[in-house]
């Protein structure tokens, strides 16, 4: 089988997200400009997704994430796996062991970082070995944090000449909805903090991906209900802050500290002004710390899971996904008092109509605008697909990336 008989492999192509992905793929590679394919461990459950789409000639190829052999007959036929099957630290082991065997490119849309920094450990030496580029969080997390900083940097480094020590992002607005696998994946990442104290420790370093030699011990930020004086309003501390902010970190290491060795970063929700914007952050904050301690307690955990939380395979309606967006803001400040502001933004909800578009355009960027002289590696999506990527967000995923006066 030829590698390169397709650009890119969608696996998981029957998940809820995969199904987003596959019809996002399928309106923007008709031109064929892109050779494609989907995978997933049912063939059934494949053609049910060709028929609904009504995808024209697509190749279904049949791969159980348990299977080493089938993954690596598919991988062999492909430049690039995306993967949507999650939750990662659950199924997605294999995967990623055969691609960074075999010199298959690979992106997902992880946002576990306790699974990440477990597939560093274990098969980032095969990858660089083997020349395969690996590239997690490529969904809303964290590509419009990761982006959104090395854009904000770069124009720093332009206007001033040298980068911002400090970066705060603010989510203006956000909208959407989270889905059954999503939640899977927290609820799993919860049942393994509550077993292991050494992950719960992990799970509070800012610098837990970034390679063993960094040379970074700034403390970072802690976001607190707070009155943000210079953005102008109230804040709480945002869920995908846990991620995002260590994908920056890691982005900052593998660019030989181009952010800076003091470099700090945090991020936050604006909830607005006033006793009103006060009262929404109290909400936030203790909206957030009341689930993830339900989640820690087996029976309220039944109860959450049951009842009240959203099942694998469930998720919002396209006419939420389409209704949706998110507004982003970053505030850079430089050592001498520099300051400079920027804006993301992106037109679908975040964590599926958006995320599905950024994953897919992260793949074929992969796939079509790296060098084949760039190594193997754990790579973040600013270090290895940086501006290219955010051309093909402006103009093909409806994202946008501006300086602020």
């Amino acid at each position: 089988m030829a590698k390169n008989k397709f650009d890119i492999i969608l696996y998981g192509a029957t998940s809820f997200v995969g199904q987003i992905v596959t019809r996002y793929m399928n309106e923007q590679f008709a031109d064929r400009s892109i050779k494609w394919a989907i995978a997933g461990r049912s063939l059934s459950k494949l053609q049910q997704v060709r028929d609904t789409i009504g995808l024209s000639g697509i190749e279904l190829i049949v791969a159980d994430a348990a299977d080493g052999e089938a993954l690596r007959q598919m991988c062999a036929q492909t430049s690039v796996v995306i993967s949507t099957v999650g939750p990662y630290a659950l199924y997605g082991d294999l995967l990623v062991q055969v691609c960074a065997t075999t010199g298959t490119d690979y992106c997902d849309l992880t946002g576990e970082p306790q699974w990440i920094r477990k597939m560093q450990l274990r098969h980032e030496a095969d990858a660089i070995k083997s020349g395969a580029r690996i590239v997690n969080c490529c969904g809303f997390d964290s590509i419009p944090s990761d982006l959104g900083v090395h854009f904000l940097q770069r124009n720093a480094l332009k206007q001033f000449g040298h980068t911002c020590e400090r970066i705060n992002m603010r989510v203006v607005s956000m909208k959407g909805g989270a889905s059954g696998g999503t939640i899977a994946s927290m609820i799993n990442m919860v049942k393994e903090a509550v077993r292991d104290a050494d992950l719960r420790r992990e799970l509070t370093d800012p610098y837990s991906l970034c390679p063993s030699d960094h040379s970074f011990s700034a403390a970072q930020p802690d976001v607190k209900i707070a009155y943000d004086n210079v953005y102008g309003g109230w804040i709480a501390p945002f869920v995908m802050a846990g991620i995002n902010t260590r994908v920056v970190h890691r982005s900052n290491a593998l660019t030989n500290n181009s952010y800076g060795v003091e470099f700090k970063y945090e991020e936050a929700v604006v909830t607005g002004e006033g006793s009103s914007g006060k009262r929404k952050a109290q909400a936030t904050h203790w909206g957030v710390n009341a689930l993830m301690i339900g989640l820690a307690v087996p029976p309220i955990r039944w109860l959450l899971e049951t009842a009240v939380l959203p099942k694998p395979g469930e998720g919002p309606t396209e006419k939420a996904q389409l209704e949706g967006g998110f507004d982003i803001v970053f505030l850079g400040a430089t050592a001498k008092g520099e300051t400079i502001r920027c804006r993301v933004t992106g037109d679908r909800d975040p964590g599926y109509g958006s995320t599905a578009k950024m994953l897919s355009q992260a793949a074929a960027c992969l796939a079509k605008d790296v060098s084949d002289e760039v190594s193997g590696g754990f790579w973040t999506p600013a270090t290895i697909l940086g501006d290219a990527l955010i051309d093909r967000l402006e103009a093909h995923a409806g994202l946008t990336f501006e300086l602020l006066s």
